[in-house]
């Protein structure tokens, strides 16, 4: 483990995951997993396998009423549109294995339905199935969610926040002492280029250049883009990386972003530390390190008015994927022509 990159060894991690799940599920579904590993990756495969889990688990209860490894192809092909639509259904609220009670929304519930897609067009196309019941029911409805993000007084309070902090007790005060430099670095690269949790958590220390202002970033699916950062974030870097050089890291730990325990952080603590200094600076605002994402693409757009540029630098293939995450853009578009229109001539 200790020779592979941050990215293998997500991958490894992800195939022990999928093994776990499939281990529970009929022999065929080790089928499909192998059939689509080179066209998706390791995440995706995992949540393909935790949905599958759970549908099988309504079949066994409600529907095929045999143990779920027992559920053969013939069950799949006599299955109808409403038992997929009372699987929805059943998604809304119900029990897992652990007797926790799992509510999904709309969009639990379209990700759901879309691994399930995804399973029986596998089935159909490798004539296991002689009919693909799955592809007559209807995604749900998906209703905008808001776009929350910082506006430019929030962005000064949240960095205040990182630097000094007035709220944490004295116990806090001292633990973010410790970890203030990279704190401040993790938030400002996140305001500075957008990058994704991911992306940050995985960047080493031999992927930037200071003489460029340049870094390399792993982006979703695994391709590489060369980044550029501003002074400002330069400077924060700067002062984080004087911090981590006296730190007692072992030899071939290469990780750009560490934790007190000296090893490549993760992404619930950047997550965590994300929130902690946000609900210090905007109480009223549920911040992650996504939102931060927001603010950037927001301000970037503002400042440039190319949404093409916004994509590319995100990362987005699709510019419609953009466009729909940044509501604040058709926001400035309505503002820029409510002076266009002159009811009163002169």
């Amino acid at each position: 483990m200790k020779n592979l990159s941050y990215y293998e060894q997500r991958d490894l991690k992800n195939m022990k995951k999928i093994g776990n799940y499939v281990s529970t599920l009929p022999e065929y579904c080790f089928d499909f997993f192998t059939g689509i590993e080179n066209n998706t990756s390791s995440l995706t495969r995992v949540n393909y396998a935790m949905d599958l889990c759970v549908f099988y688990d309504y079949l066994e209860k409600y529907v095929v009423r045999k143990p779920k490894q027992q559920i053969t192809l013939e069950d799949l092909d006599q299955l109808q549109a409403r038992n997929i639509e009372n699987y929805l259904s059943y998604l809304s609220y119900y029990e897992n294995d652990e007797k926790k009670m799992i509510k999904n929304n709309e969009r639990g519930k379209a990700r759901k339905l879309a691994s399930i897609r995804s399973f029986f067009k596998y089935l159909f196309n490798h004539d296991m199935i002689s009919s693909n019941v799955a592809s007559k029911i209807q995604t749900p409805k998906l209703h905008n969610k808001e776009i929350i993000r910082l506006e430019k007084d929030e962005v000064s309070r949240l960095l205040d926040a990182v630097q000094s902090p007035s709220t944490f007790s004295e116990r806090q005060k001292n633990y973010n002492k410790n970890t203030q430099e990279r704190d401040n670095a993790i938030v400002t690269l996140f305001l500075g280029t957008g990058i994704r949790i991911s992306e940050l958590v995985g960047l080493n220390i031999e992927d930037f250049d200071f003489s460029q202002n340049a870094f390399k970033v792993t982006r979703k699916g695994g391709n590489q883009a060369i980044l550029y950062f501003s002074k400002e974030v330069s400077d924060a870097l700067q002062v984080w990386l004087q911090k981590r050089a006296i730190l007692k890291l072992e030899e071939n730990e290469n990780a750009m972003f560490v934790s007190l325990q000296n090893k490549r952080i993760c992404v619930r603590a950047v997550e965590n530390l994300v929130k902690k200094f946000a609900k210090e600076s905007t109480p009223l605002k549920k911040i992650s390190p996504h939102k931060l994402r927001s603010t950037f693409g927001t301000n970037l757009y503002r400042e440039t008015k190319d949404i093409y540029i916004v994509a590319d630098v995100l990362g987005h293939k699709d510019v419609n994927t953009t466009k729909k995450h940044y509501a604040a853009i058709n926001e400035d578009m309505r503002k820029s022509v409510a002076n266009v229109i002159k009811i009163h001539q002169d």
